[in-house]
């Protein structure tokens, strides 16, 4: 008799157990798909205000995914969009961190020719900036690094994905960074040749020639460069 009752509650205690259990999961389950479609919501309206050009309201809604739902089905795609969004509003360096952090972790993201392109578009406007920042000074003289590192990063989507609906419009944007490169490396050329620097002058001729061999700047500074060899001997 002893022995039935013990064994009686040892079966209604798995029974229980049993019970809390799948009383545990299913209200894991419920409360997964809650966050799930919270999530798609929240993402939803942010992309409808990105659509319509309301990127600072789309801004507030993906920050709030990218800081609660870091590992949410979004998390990717919200700073993809973040990249852009911050763009729009001119934070370039807002922007530009996110960049920098998701080629670091999504180097092999099938979308990676777009954060190129972005990228690329940053360093256009930031060296844009620039210059009406300093109204006074002349275009080729101003430090043409974020130029340079916009060229930089077009050239890598022509020769990394020359298939990508990127590359055509890389391209153009090469043409004109091209032009801007050269025009500097032309005042430079100008420069180190006025104090007899003739060395620094056929160094940066013979890198125009490399880099810009069509542009005019490149064709006004092989002049410079015959009186550098000149001069050397």
């Amino acid at each position: 008799m002893l022995r039935t009752l013990k064994q009686l509650i040892i079966s209604i205690n798995n029974l229980l157990f049993i019970t809390i259990s799948l009383i545990l999961v299913a209200c894991s389950h419920n409360r997964s798909n809650v966050y799930d479609k919270l999530q798609e919501e929240i993402y939803q309206s942010a992309r409808h205000k990105l659509q319509g050009g309301h990127y600072k309201d789309a801004i507030k809604q993906l920050e709030t995914l990218d800081h609660y739902y870091t590992l949410g089905n979004y998390t990717q795609q919200v700073q993809l969009d973040l990249i852009y969004a911050y763009y729009k509003i001119y934070k370039l360096k807002n922007s530009k961190k996110i960049i920098d952090s998701f080629l670091l972790n999504y180097p092999t993201h099938p979308n990676i020719d777009y954060v190129l392109y972005m990228l690329g578009l940053i360093e256009m406007a930031i060296d844009d900036r620039l210059l009406l920042k300093l109204l006074c000074v002349n275009d080729y003289e101003r430090d043409p690094g974020h130029a340079r590192a916009a060229f930089d990063n077009f050239k890598k989507i022509i020769y990394n994905f020359p298939n990508s609906k990127y590359a055509i419009y890389a391209i153009k944007r090469l043409i004109y960074l091209k032009h801007r490169l050269a025009k500097h490396e032309l005042y430079l050329v100008k420069y180190y040749s006025n104090i007899g620097a003739y060395i620094a002058v056929v160094n940066r001729v013979d890198n125009m020639l490399s880099n810009f061999p069509d542009t005019n700047y490149t064709y006004k500074a092989l002049p410079y460069m015959e009186n550098a060899y000149k001069n050397c001997n």
